[in-house]
Formats: structure tokens, C-alpha cells, sequence
């Protein structure tokens, strides 16, 4: 039978039905890690020579904790339905050190977003150089006009050349257009973060009264 009564038995479903919603946000972390990083347009951007690591850094990062995530989730409903402190406190540490590690991601990654974007950026102006001087070295132009549904980085005098590499109707500035993409992308990444550490907050607060509720139960008996 289970070892607490009354108020603490509701407590301890919720925690349950908690542990289940944070391993469904663990399920979605992972899949928007795994989206951005084998979504077709960001994956041919990164490919290209000389394009930063940055991005696929924090990507990897994303897909981590969303597996921990779930792992964490399952424990948390193990110890809810068992009733260990052993299991509830393993999982209360856990949530704590994947807050602690989430606040930093994401401070280095708005920090660097404007790096990220500019390290892009010069991949593309560079690129532009390099075929206004010898007219060959076009595959990287490609992959940015055909994915981005852009043409050129906003200067007349060096988009002449280029627009032969662009697609009809194509007028956006790609230089625009990138910061567009990456902000998008980074939006995304922010709200998803925001709400998982307001889930975590609330179970680390669930968890703790829990596991109160089961030493001071066993100290009754």
C-alpha cells in the first residue's frame, strides 16, 4: 500500500501525471533538435565550405538534453509511483542541474546569435567575391538562392554576375534573408526553452513535497 494518505495522495498523481507531461516536452525537445538538424534547408546552408559550427554545436546540445529529458521523465514517474525518496531525489537533482545547464545554453546562445548569423553572412559575401572574380566557384551561391529564395546581398555593383545564379522573380537580398531564417529558427528555440523550465520549476516544487510528505510519513510509523 502506498505510504502517504489524504492532501499528499493527490500530490503524488499530479507528480505522476507531471513526470508524464515532461517526458511528452522530452519526446518534443528531441524532435526539434532532430528537425533542425536534418531539416534540408539548414543542413545544405551548413554544409557548404567554410560555413561555422556553431549552430550544429547547440543543435547537438538540444538533442541531449531532450533524451535526458525523457530518461529524467521516467524516473520521476518511477519514484512517484513507488514512492522512493531515493528515485525523487535523483530526479529533483536532475531537474536542477538541466535547469542550471538550460539558463546557460540559452544565455550563450542569444549571446552568440548575432555571431552565428554574421559568420553566415560572411560565408555568403565571400562566396559572392570569390565568382565576381573568376565566374566558377558557384555551388555555395546555389544552395543559399535555392534554399533561402533569395538572390544577391543588396549591392548592385555585385549583383549583376549573380542574378544569372538566382531563380526568377528572386529579389531578396540574401544577406536579409539569412538573418530572417536564423532568427526564426532561434525564436523557436527560445519559446521551447521557456516552457520547459516552467515545467521544471514545477516539478522540482512537486517533488520536494513529495518526498517530505513520504520521511515524514515513515517517521509517523
Amino acid at each position: 500500500m502506498g505510504k502517504v494518505k489524504g492532501g499528499m495522495k493527490c500530490v503524488k498523481y499530479l507528480l505522476f501525471i507531471f513526470n508524464f507531461i515532461f517526458w511528452v516536452v522530452g519526446s518534443m525537445v528531441l524532435a526539434v533538435g532532430l528537425w533542425l538538424r536534418f531539416d534540408s534547408t539548414t543542413t545544405s546552408i551548413f554544409e557548404v565550405e567554410s560555413s561555422p559550427t556553431t549552430f550544429f554545436i547547440g543543435v547537438y546540445i538540444l538533442i541531449g538534453a531532450g533524451t535526458l529529458i525523457m530518461l529524467v521523465g521516467f524516473f520521476g514517474c518511477c519514484g512517484a509511483v513507488r514512492e522512493s525518496q531515493c528515485l525523487l531525489g535523483l530526479f529533483f537533482s536532475s531537474i536542477l542541474v538541466i535547469f542550471a545547464a538550460e539558463v546557460a545554453a540559452g544565455v550563450f546562445g542569444f549571446m552568440n546569435k548575432d555571431t552565428i548569423v554574421n559568420e553566415i553572412k560572411h560565408v555568403y559575401t565571400s562566396a559572392v567575391d570569390d565568382f565576381n572574380r573568376d565566374y566558377s566557384s558557384n555551388h555555395t551561391l546555389t544552395v543559399f538562392h535555392e534554399e533561402l529564395k533569395c538572390c544577391g546581398d543588396g549591392k548592385p555593383d555585385k549583383d549583376t554576375n549573380i542574378r544569372r545564379l538566382c531563380s526568377k522573380g528572386d529579389e531578396k537580398s540574401c544577406l536579409d534573408a539569412i538573418e530572417e531564417f536564423f532568427n526564426g529558427k532561434l525564436y523557436i528555440i527560445g519559446y521551447v526553452g521557456i516552457g520547459i523550465a516552467g515545467v521544471m520549476i514545477i516539478g522540482m516544487v512537486f517533488s520536494m513535497v513529495l518526498c517530505c510528505a513520504i520521511r515524514n510519513s515513515r517517521d509517523v510509523i
